[in-house]
């Protein structure tokens, strides 16, 4: 690696880094942080949603004690620069150097689909990061045939399987290198079959923790494919990444396209065989978009590599106007962070989004960190009230049931903030952290639009405060609702028994 491509990707991280501060500097925490934060506090193998890793980050960052957003995306940050240099390490794998690298950094850069994904505390982004890092060591194996690089791979794709189960799209696609004869020889010669029992045995923990627990991870997919996946079709996923992608970003797609058709890319047939394979298994599993987000990270370097070996040699000065069409897609970065404060963000007109506020809202702002600042702070002030005008006997054995999981970890990020007791819930893994034994005789119990809900479950329910986010998405979120329940009808070790099927509703 040269000293100019070198300067290239410390440029691209310096700016990826900027944005992600500035993001933060804006914005709240997402409904899902939320939750990946409490899993910190409640270490175990596996967790209802995701594998093990998340709730491992959490809890390092947990340490500092922190209520800070920056704090709470220290590692989603190094993810995002770690990506970028594993892009460029991969491009320059197949050939590419500063001019192949300078264009596959700049669509990342451009690329709505990779601000939110890794600016997030979620395991999407380290997915991203363990695909690319695999995807760069079988691009090692396939251009060296070292078995150091399978050993490598075999770990790299346990830890990608104990960060997200995504990972086994990645896996399928591996099994291009059985359709090689160089690779399939290599893999015989090297006894592949030990790599895969040490893969089978590093995730056995959190195989065993899912038998224990009843697969959890099964029902909440098939509720994913019942109230989302099922309405997914190619032609809209198509769509949605193309816009994620930036559609300037086609420059290099494109041309990535011919590449991998291209006879110069002979050798490096099984990872193009690899990514096919891992595409036709995403859509036939009717994946979401963001699904396809690791894999479009692993074809840009060969757009890249494209347009610096075929194009740029004969038209050196095509370089200056492709770098500044591509420089027009910053005008979609603000659709993918938020790099604007809210107030600016309000003022501003995107074509590309669904602005019509929702019944009862005002702005219906998309993606809800860019509010979640004013949207806490005004829930857990009213909480705050309402547990301040309990009596002291009253106070000192009350708990509060947050029925979603965004909003019993809001309160247990900040209840020392608004001196509250801690929260629980029953959706998500937050039903495996529910309390024991008896249920206090009050409990504050916080809900959206829910109706009647909490009734079934105490003798005295009164809603005592209702909070109004003019921001959100969707009608069900325009209003939530402070309850002061009293005489429970169950145990908690019952209530779980209430809500075993509905976990993820």
């Amino acid at each position: 690696m040269n000293r100019q491509t070198k300067l290239v990707i410390w440029f691209f991280c310096f700016l990826k880094l900027a944005l992600h501060l500035i993001a933060d500097s804006n914005s709240g925490f997402q409904g899902d942080e939320l939750l990946h934060i409490e899993a910190g506090n409640n270490l175990a193998f596996g967790f209802m949603e995701f594998p093990p890793i998340i709730g491992l980050l959490a809890f390092i960052q947990n340490l500092f004690q922190s209520e800070s957003v920056f704090i709470h995306h220290i590692f989603s940050h190094i993810a995002a620069l770690l990506i970028l240099i594993f892009v460029s390490k991969i491009t320059i794998e197949l050939g590419g150097k500063t001019k192949a690298v300078f264009l596959v950094l700049l669509c990342i850069i451009i690329a709505p689909a990779f601000g939110r994904s890794q600016q997030l505390f979620q395991p999407v982004v380290f997915s991203q990061l363990f695909w690319v890092l695999n995807f760069f060591l079988l691009t090692k194996y396939v251009k060296n045939l070292d078995r150091n690089y399978l050993w490598l791979l075999t770990f790299g794709a346990a830890l990608a399987f104990l960060t997200k189960y995504d990972a086994v799209f990645f896996i399928f696609g591996v099994s291009s290198l059985l359709f090689f004869t160089s690779t399939r020889v290599a893999l015989i010669k090297h006894k592949f079959w030990w790599h895969i029992i040490v893969f089978i045995l590093l995730i056995s923990p959190n195989i065993i923790w899912q038998i224990v627990h009843d697969f959890p991870v099964l029902k909440m997919f098939h509720r994913l494919y019942e109230t989302q996946l099922v309405e997914q079709t190619p032609l809209a996923v198509l769509q949605g990444l193309l816009m994620a992608l930036n559609p300037l970003s086609l420059l290099i797609t494109i041309a990535a396209i011919i590449s991998m058709a291209h006879h110069s890319m002979k050798a490096y047939r099984p990872l193009i065989i690899s990514m096919l394979l891992s595409c036709i298994f995403l859509a036939f599993s009717q994946g979401k978009g963001y699904y396809f987000y690791p894999i479009a990270l692993t074809v840009l370097p060969f757009g890249g590599v494209f347009w610096e070996h075929f194009i740029l040699p004969k038209r050196k000065w095509l370089i200056y106007p492709i770098g500044f069409i591509l420089f027009i897609g910053v005008l979609l970065i603000p659709f993918g962070m938020p790099v604007f404060a809210l107030e600016n963000y309000l003022k501003h007109d995107y074509p590309y989004e669904n602005r019509e506020p929702v019944k009862g809202g005002l702005f219906n702002v998309k993606y809800d960190e860019r509010y979640t600042k004013e949207k806490w702070t005004a829930t857990l002030k009213e909480l705050q009230n309402v547990y301040d005008s309990l009596p002291n006997s009253e106070k000192n054995n009350t708990i509060i049931w947050g029925k979603h999981y965004a909003q019993a970890g809001a309160i247990n990020l900040f209840q020392k903030h608004y001196d509250l007791p801690k929260a629980f819930s029953l959706h998500g893994s937050f039903y495996n952290w529910v309390p024991e034994g008896e249920m206090p005789e009050t409990t504050l119990c916080l809900g959206y639009n829910i109706g009647g809900f909490f009734n079934e479950y105490f003798e005295e329910v009164t809603k005592v405060k209702t909070i109004y986010n003019p921001y959100a998405e969707n009608e069900e979120e325009v209003h939530q609702h402070i309850f002061i329940c009293k005489k429970p009808k169950q145990s908690f070790g019952r209530l779980k028994t209430l809500f075993k099927d509905r976990v993820f509703e």
